[in-house]
């Protein structure tokens, strides 16, 4: 019961998907199509062979289906059937054939319902043995002979092949048994005849074997063509010459009989029986090949002869003297034919003429010498001569003269730049002239080499070197293509380039004199060729603190404010076209203090030892201050005389007595300057006693006296030699 009802599923389903119905109340669905070969795949011929189409077809109803079965065979339809039986459709080959051999399926149509086969190969072997048939076995040469070849019980596309004696002399397609064909053997004696064939089949093609082989007998054809040449020998270029192409053993028949004369590819004359020709030997060959050609039906018998012509006269050449010439300079075209044939023509009939396109007027040979004197013309010109006697002409091979045109003064300059003591290239150069030009450099009227040169518009380079910058004007050159003159260039002007050397980094203001605030230009000298490129570093630092190019050998770069954080040590570096880079010694900057400070610090300084000193004279006084008797005494007091020796006091100087006391203060150097002289400070105390009487007692005062003397720093403005550079600023301190 489940089975039914899935049956019934399906063949609904297949019904609504196809939409295809036979009635109301019948349906069905191809199930699979099949295709076999009965005995097998592979059979010999004459084998009969089935092809069995086998369709499976589920069907819900009674009432019988029309069924249409089509068989392919490589694609094309080879049958079709309809039917209404379930049972196999069969497809019968009787006595298979190789052009049976093929891929064969087949296809089943129910309404709009169609299911096709998988191929299946059909392979045949063997082919029936042809068979020859001639109307007769023995003919006169170039007679029709109806030869024909069957294949027997083959079908397809056959091609038919004919054989003389194993070469084939016909191919044909076989549109009906046998194949028939006239064929005609040319060549008396006995000949082979035997046929075959090939069976096409896409893509391959099945070959026969051999069919019988028939002898046949040519006989010759009796008439044959004779060619003779007047005179036999002894031929010259202009000789008249007769030719005649006959028949020999000539019957009358009613075939068409012709005959041809040729000479190589070249048809003289044309006859029936028999032919004359005359013509003159033509010049430049050394031989003559004629030809008598007979032609009756389809057979052609030729007669050749071959004749050698003897030259009467070689073909001229044409040449120039001299050689080589300059514009408007004389020369001589000379035309001449090397080999006479003395015998048969005397030099003299010979005459020469002269032929060109460009030249409108050429002389004559007057005198027959083939010599022709013209003058070099300014352009270039092709020319020919032609020799002529008894009616021969020959010209020469085409002369091409290109008179040359003399040199120009050449000129010599520098290629690229001339760099004291380094290799550089001269050129020499003269802008007209012919190649080749010979280019000669001198140094000083002394030769120094020599080059040819061969391209037109390419100048001569020498290399060479020089030690000193006036040396470059000692060169010159010469060129010649071998005209009258020998022309010289002018002296070589060229700038010179010096390399670099003894740069040098100077200051200004000096060295001494730099202190903070004061302008510092830090200036870079070298010799050798502006213009100049100047770099300045500071040592420790890759990167150039200023970089300028200059006309001149110097340059300075410009500090405006000096700091202390500017001291350390600098160098400069310049470079000029040489490309030699060339660095200055460093040198230490060591900035000073400003003199504004200095002032000040001294001054306070000077302040402060003066307060010093007074306070230390007012403290030594006092220590030296003695009390007698409740007196103060000074320490310079006037001593006390001698009671008993009046005449000795009374002859004392009168001067007073003054003791000395040297203080000395020394002054500390400013370590940022120049060393300042030592000076002193000298303190002076003077105690003087006045004159006493011999009777009266005095009270005699004490006079304190002391002289400070301070010597003054001396302070120098220093201004180093610098060279006379007008754009350097002047320094401020």
């Amino acid at each position: 019961m489940g089975l039914l009802l899935l049956l019934t599923s399906t063949l609904l389903a297949s019904y609504f998907q196809s939409g295809k119905v036979v009635n109301a109340q019948q349906f069905f669905t191809i199930a699979s199509v099949t295709l076999s070969i009965e005995p097998q795949a592979d059979v010999p011929r004459n084998t009969n062979v089935t092809i069995r189409c086998k369709a499976k077809v589920f069907i819900l109803g009674s009432e019988a289906l029309t069924r249409r079965y089509v068989i392919y065979k490589d694609n094309k339809i080879v049958n079709s059937k309809n039917t209404s039986s379930s049972e196999d459709y069969l497809y019968h080959l009787l006595n298979a054939r190789v052009s049976n051999n093929g891929k064969y399926k087949c296809q089943i149509n129910i309404d709009d319902q169609h299911m096709t086969s998988e191929t299946e190969k059909l392979t045949v072997t063997g082919l029936s043995k042809p068979v020859l048939h001639l109307t007769k076995s023995a003919f006169i040469e170039g007679e029709e002979v109806l030869v024909s070849c069957s294949a027997p019980e083959e079908t397809g596309s056959i091609l038919v092949y004919f054989y003389d004696n194993s070469k084939e002399i016909l191919e044909m397609q076989m549109n009906s048994h046998p194949a028939e064909a006239k064929i005609s053997l040319m060549g008396p004696g006995i000949h082979e005849i035997h046929c075959s064939y090939t069976v096409h089949l896409m893509p391959d093609s099945v070959k026969s074997e051999e069919s019988n082989r028939i002898p046949v007998t040519v006989r010759e054809f009796s008439i044959t063509p004779v060619l003779e040449v007047s005179p036999k020998n002894n031929i010259y270029e202009g000789d008249p010459l007769t030719i005649t192409c006959t028949i020999r053993n000539f019957l009358p028949t009613s075939q068409s009989i012709n005959l041809i004369l040729s000479e190589g590819t070249r048809m003289l004359d044309h006859g029936g029986s028999s032919i004359n020709h005359n013509m003159t030997a033509p010049a430049s060959v050394t031989s003559l090949t004629f030809e008598c050609m007979l032609t009756v039906k389809n057979v052609k018998k030729v007669d050749t002869k071959t004749v050698s012509v003897a030259e009467l006269f070689s073909r001229p050449t044409l040449t120039m003297s001299p050689p080589e010439v300059f514009r408007n300079d004389p020369m001589k075209l000379i035309c001449r034919s090397e080999k006479v044939a003395t015998e048969k023509l005397d030099r003299t009939e010979l005459t020469y003429t002269l032929h060109s396109l460009e030249m409108t007027f050429l002389p004559r040979d007057r005198l027959n010498t083939g010599v022709f004197s013209i003058k070099a013309p300014l352009n270039d010109f092709n020319c020919t001569c032609v020799a002529q006697a008894r009616n021969i002409e020959k010209s020469s091979k085409i002369l091409a003269v290109r008179p040359k045109v003399l040199v120009s003064t050449p000129t010599i300059s520098v290629d690229g730049r001339v760099i004291l003591g380094q290799p550089f290239q001269i050129r020499c150069q003269s802008f007209n002239g012919s190649v080749p030009i010979i280019y000669t450099l001198y140094k000083d009227q002394e030769q120094i080499d020599k080059t040819t040169i061969e391209e037109p518009d390419e100048g001569a380079l020498f290399t060479v070197s020089i030690s000193r910058t006036d040396e470059l004007n000692e060169y010159t050159c010469k060129a010649n293509n071998k005209g009258r003159d020998v022309l010289v260039s002018k002296a070589l002007n060229a700038t010179v380039i010096v390399p670099l050397s003894q740069v040098i980094l100077t200051t200004v203001p000096d060295l001494q004199e730099l202190s903070e605030g004061s302008n510092l230009h830090l200036l870079c000298t070298v010799k050798g060729t502006p213009p100049i490129t100047f770099k300045w570093y500071r040592v420790g630092n890759s990167q150039p603190l200023h970089t300028t190019t200059s006309k001149k050998n110097y340059k300075y770069h410009e500090v405006p404010v000096l700091t202390k954080q500017d001291s350390g040590e600098y160098f400069c570096e310049a470079f000029n076209a040489a490309n030699t880079r060339v660095q200055s010694k460093p040198i230490n900057i060591e900035v000073h203090m400003a003199m504004w400070k200095k002032a000040l610090i001294g001054g306070t300084v000077l302040l402060v030892v003066s307060v010093l000193v007074l306070v230390g004279c007012v403290m030594y006084f006092k220590s030296r201050r003695v009390r007698v008797d409740g007196t103060s005494i000074s320490v310079w007091s006037e001593r006390k005389p001698e009671a008993d020796d009046d005449d000795e006091n009374s002859s004392l100087s009168n001067e007073p007595d003054v003791e000395y006391t040297e203080v000395v203060h020394p002054r500390s150097a400013d370590p940022a300057r120049v060393p300042l002289k030592k000076g002193t400070d000298t303190v002076y105390s003077e105690l003087q006693n006045s004159s006493h009487g011999a009777a009266d007692h005095h009270d005699y005062g004490s006079i304190e006296y002391a002289a400070l003397n301070t010597e003054q720093a001396e302070v120098r403005q220093y201004h180093p030699e610098v060279p006379d550079y007008p754009d350097l600023p002047v320094p401020v301190d």
